[in-house]
């Protein structure tokens, strides 16, 4: 097996989820669009990211990874094509979402399910480290959007799309082993499962967590401009600033994993998401905001590589079934937010919709201590036995 090019190609594959993840909040604005039909594309990407990411887990557990990535970026690459040729229709640009989140569910939850089996020992470490080029992916897209593609949408998408096609070539001439027999998902195994309060634990985590990140994502650029930034600015910011701090924070984790438990790390990161996105909405300082942006981005960074860690961890059996399960709570999550904040801003503010995200930050740190109470208490009983 060789370790290199099998990262190799996981990072591929990640780095080209960031670049598409970033996409619809950079060129959101050029819609033209209502909140509230913005708010539904961003439902219609969910959508998509949650029957791909459900029901690929268990055919990655069977057949393995491969060909869930080649034909994950696939879809990819014809969706990014697809984008620009809707002319901001709206029923169009809400189908070529849709497709971009369905191949963006099954690329996630392959190339991390991938990524969770080279290195066990490590693997929270791992998928930290793999996860910091989801980062770079979403300091590309804004960066290269505003800087040096002048904000059009249409070439965004083209450029993208040749990412996309890189990593396709990548993944399709790398050999990654198949599926392992021990590994292998079973209906036999699926009430087990679904029966341990610890995977719908790790769901709510990260089906509150992508609430927050996406959320961002998806409306801080509008919402720094409702400050007064100009819309380049905005995407720099978001590039630079949370991007950029996700990306950073990951990296410092990674090492951090080797001797923090993965749940401290979690928790704590849950405690300053609170805290760093309800000062960002309190202020009419766009300086105070991007401040408080930035320590939120650091904050979020081992979130979701951490959560699916814990996956790995607590299911060696059916892995990649069980990250898709957990994976799709976060897609519920980014398709909740996205109708709320959308709802709200409408009838109110985007500051008061934004409320929503620390909100979320709240209800993850609830769900770590109990999943915390859950697994210490299952300990206690394999020690006593």
């Amino acid at each position: 097996m060789n370790t290199q090019r099998l990262i190799l190609a996981a990072i591929s594959g990640v780095f080209t989820y960031g670049c598409v993840a970033a996409m619809l909040g950079t060129i959101m604005p050029t819609f033209q669009l209502s909140e509230a039909e913005n708010g539904s594309i961003a439902l219609m990407q969910a959508i998509g990211l949650m029957v791909a990411s459900i029901s690929v887990g268990p055919l990655v557990d069977r057949f393995g990874k491969k060909p869930a990535l080649v034909v994950s970026l696939l879809i990819i690459s014809a969706a990014l094509f697809m984008l620009p040729s809707t002319g901001g229709e709206f029923n169009l640009v809400r189908m070529a979402l849709f497709l971009l989140g369905f191949g963006g569910g099954i690329l996630v939850t392959a190339a991390n399910a991938l990524a969770s089996d080279i290195n066990v020992a490590q693997r929270a470490s791992t998928l930290n480290f793999l996860n910091l080029f989801f980062g770079v992916g979403t300091m590309a897209t804004p960066l290269v959007s505003a800087n040096i593609l002048g904000n059009n949408a249409t070439t965004l998408c083209y450029v993208v799309a040749v990412v996309s096609a890189i990593a396709l070539a990548m993944n399709g001439t790398t050999a990654i082993p198949g599926p392992k027999k021990e590994g292998a998902f079973s209906l036999a195994d699926a009430g087990t499962m679904l029966g341990r309060p610890a995977l719908w634990l790790l769901a709510l985590m990260l089906f509150v967590y992508v609430a927050c990140e996406v959320g961002i994502f998806n409306w801080e650029v509008k919402y720094l401009m409702g400050q007064g930034v100009s819309q380049t600015t905005a995407t720099n910011i978001l590039g630079f600033g949370f991007a950029g701090a996700l990306t950073v924070g990951r990296l410092i984790v990674s090492k951090m994993l080797a001797n923090v438990p993965p749940q401290t790390v979690t928790l704590g990161a849950a405690v300053l998401m609170a805290v760093t996105t309800f000062l960002m909405l309190q202020t009419s300082s766009p300086a105070v905001t991007i401040g408080c942006l930035v320590l939120a981005g650091l904050a979020m960074a081992p979130v979701f590589p951490t959560t699916l860690a814990m996956v790995g961890d607590a299911f060696p059996r059916g892995t990649a079934t069980a990250m898709g399960i957990v994976i799709t709570a976060g897609w519920a999550g980014l398709a909740l937010s996205s109708q709320i904040i959308g709802s709200i801003a409408s009838s109110s503010s985007l500051q008061s919709a934004l409320m929503v995200l620390p909100a979320a930050a709240v209800v993850m740190a609830v769900a770590n201590l109990a999943l915390r109470a859950t697994m210490g208490t299952k300990a206690k009983a394999a020690a006593a036995r």
